[in-house]
C-alpha cells in the first residue's frame, strides 16, 4: 500500500508542474496560391496582435509539389507527353499563451476559400 501512495503523489506533482508550462497555439495554413495564403496569414497575425498575443511566424514550410505525367495522344505517339503539377504552399504561425479572446476571435475569422487551417494546442 505504501507504493500505491507514492505513485499517487508523483502523479499529482507532475500535473501541478505541467500547469505552469507555456501554452502554444500552432496554426498550420495551406493553400494552392501563395498570394491568398500570405493574405490569410497576415489576417491571422493581425487578429492575434490586436489582443496583445505574442506571435512567432509566419514560418514558410517547404512547398509540396505533386507532378502528373499524361500522354498527349490517346492511342499512338507514346513519346509525346505532358506534365502538370500542383503546388501546395504552407505556413506555420505560433501564438504563445493565447487568451480566450484570441481563440474566440480566431474561430470567428472568415478566410478565403481554398485555404485550409489546422490548429493544435501544444
Amino acid at each position: 500500500m505504501a507504493t500505491a501512495e507514492k505513485k499517487e503523489t508523483k502523479k499529482t506533482s507532475k500535473k501541478e508542474a505541467g500547469s505552469g508550462e507555456i501554452q502554444k497555439l500552432r496554426i498550420r495554413v495551406r493553400a494552392y496560391e501563395h498570394k491568398i495564403l500570405d493574405a490569410s496569414v497576415k489576417q491571422i497575425i493581425d487578429t492575434a496582435q490586436r489582443f496583445d498575443a505574442t506571435v512567432v511566424g509566419p514560418i514558410p514550410m517547404p512547398t509540396e509539389i505533386k507532378k502528373y505525367t499524361v500522354n498527349r495522344s490517346t492511342f499512338v505517339f507514346k513519346d509525346a507527353r505532358e506534365q502538370f503539377e500542383m503546388r501546395m504552399h504552407k505556413r506555420v504561425v505560433d501564438i504563445m499563451n493565447p487568451s480566450a479572446k484570441v481563440i474566440e476571435s480566431l474561430t470567428n475569422l472568415s478566410l478565403p476559400s481554398g485555404v485550409s487551417i489546422d490548429v493544435k494546442m501544444i
